[in-house]
């Protein structure tokens, strides 16, 4: 009987080392990480609802105010509100309409081709080459969405350009213990569909990844532990706490019979 509860005890209790991050799997005697070890990040293509913040700058800015959003909607919107009116959304097609210039394809494209394309077109249609026009493109903020075994599932928006997974998890409160660090999936959209990508955060190669940077749009799905499944407990105490009171109600039922 002992060693079954033992055995028990141990089957139900979640490892340390699937606990902790970044650990050096291919015993490497060195303790620091060298400076290729994370993947370098490609530029990111825009895709369809994405939504893009667009300035243009010339010498007198009088004659771009057309083109730059005033910001005349409610002030008390959030930052993401704002930049979902004020910005430029991709529609289904993959196309922007800026005013004057109308509808602009830009979809496949990054954010410094944008800017040459508009500033193509600008010189061609409205202004010269004198007019010094400066223009920037940025996404207004990454989206991405966190389910399953985090604090605090949900949509969240961040204006940044970088986010790394570890980032993202952080910015929904965190894996519990219950949660699997080993295959955390990634939901990825791509031009002919949706491809899922799997990420062990336990192991530090996980910064190699083409996956470490998340993108917008992103899914971040953290799948639950079997232990938390079979509801034996997180650890060895809570594990024996749970075999103990098992037994004790065992016990009490069968002293409870044998004294009919």
């Amino acid at each position: 009987m002992i060693i079954i509860f033992s055995c028990v005890i141990v089957s139900s209790c979640i490892p340390h080392k699937d606990t902790i991050y970044l650990q050096n799997k291919e015993n490497s005697v060195n303790d620091t990480i060298s400076n290729n070890l994370t993947e370098v990040q490609k530029p990111y293509r825009i895709q369809i609802d994405d939504i893009l913040n667009i300035r243009i700058k010339v010498l007198d800015q009088d004659n771009v105010q057309i083109f730059n959003p005033i910001g005349e909607g409610n002030l008390n919107a959030s930052s993401a509100e704002r930049a979902y009116f004020d910005g430029f959304t991709v529609d289904i097609h993959g196309n922007v309409r800026i005013p004057v210039l109308g509808d602009m394809n830009v979809l496949g494209f990054t954010a410094s081709e944008i800017e040459e394309k508009i500033k193509a077109k600008l010189l061609d249609e409205q202004f010269k080459e004198t007019s010094n026009i400066f223009i920037t493109v940025k996404l207004a903020g990454l989206r991405y969405t966190a389910n399953g075994e985090v604090a605090s599932p949900g949509t969240v928006t961040l204006f940044r350009e970088r986010v790394n997974i570890f980032e993202a998890i952080a910015n929904v409160g965190e894996i519990p213990v219950t949660g699997d660090k080993k295959d955390v999936m990634v939901i990825r959209q791509y031009p002919q569909g949706q491809k899922i990508h799997h990420l062990d955060l336990t192991d530090i190669n996980v910064m190699k990844s083409p996956y470490y940077f998340i993108q917008p749009n992103d899914i971040i799905y953290v799948k639950p532990l079997k232990q938390k499944s079979i509801g034996t407990g997180e650890t060895a105490v809570s594990s024996l706490t749970t075999i103990a009171t098992v037994i004790s109600l065992i016990t009490s039922g069968i002293l409870i019979f044998s004294r009919r």
